[in-house]
Formats: structure tokens, sequence, C-alpha cells
């Protein structure tokens, strides 16, 4: 399965689209998932050219889990075993914002 499919592009905003925005008002656009364990990434921007998102990471340790950026070529590399990778979620849909997904981490 691919990570993005260009409905996903088109809504993700370029990096810095949010930067003062409250984050009750940032809308979270995707979450991939690591399916063998912790590891949950939500992005709320992107640059095509770099393929760098910006969102929420959770690693699986709320003392670790923190906004910043993260790589869709680092998403892409990961192997878990039995040959799985990390996984977009296809059931979280647009609805959701930042300030819901860090403090409920749907």
């Amino acid at each position: 399965m691919k990570l993005l499919t260009q409905e996903i592009l088109e809504k993700l905003p370029p990096l810095y689209a949010n930067e003062d925005t409250p984050s009750e008002e940032v809308k979270v656009i995707i979450k991939f998932f690591n399916p063998c364990g912790a590891g949950t990434w939500y992005a709320t921007e992107f640059e095509p050219e770099t393929g760098t998102f910006f969102g929420y990471a959770d690693l699986g340790n709320p003392a670790f889990a923190e906004l910043g950026y993260f790589s869709l070529a680092e998403l892409e590399s990961l192997r878990l075993p039995g040959g799985l990778g990390i996984e977009r979620d296809l059931h979280f849909g647009f609805e959701h914002t930042l300030a819901e997904v860090m403090k409920n981490r749907l």
C-alpha cells in the first residue's frame, strides 16, 4: 500500500502553513502507524520536494511524544517483522485536530 495518495497530497498544506494556528484548529490529515507495536505519526503539513512532514510523533512513551518533522523516506524504509512496513490508517478521517490527537492519542 502506498503511504500517500493524490487525494491526501491535495489535502496536505505546505510546511509552516499552520504555524500561527492554534492546535485546536489544525487538522490532522494522515495517520501512519507501526502494525507490530509502538509508533504512530500524525501529519498536518507536507513538503513534497523534500518528503518532509510536520506533525505529532508518538513512539509509545508519553515522555517522548512530540511535535516535529519526520520523513516519508524514513517511514517507507522501515522494515518490521514478517516483512511488514509502516502503514497508513485507512479509517482515519480528516475531522481530527492536532489538539485532539495530542490529548487522546487516536
